[in-house]
């Protein structure tokens, strides 16, 4: 699988996966409503993490600039 995801694109998905994981623990909601928010921030974690994205890969999104 190719690297699809930037450094920008990398950092951002990496704090709002951070946000997303920590939104339920401080407001309450409902179970399904904090798994969903989970698992979201979850991929976005592991997304930014491994520059890999199938939505990318999809749809021909690439932010990523190999050094030459």
């Amino acid at each position: 699988m190719e690297k699809r995801i930037g450094n920008l694109d990398r950092m951002i998905r990496i704090i709002i996966g951070i946000i997303l994981i920590l939104i339920p623990f401080f407001f309450s909601m409902g179970a399904v409503l904090k798994a969903i928010l989970i698992i979201i921030g979850i991929i976005l974690i592991l997304t930014g993490i491994t520059r890999i994205c199938f939505l990318y890969n999809l749809l021909g999104i690439n932010t990523y600039k190999a050094k030459d």
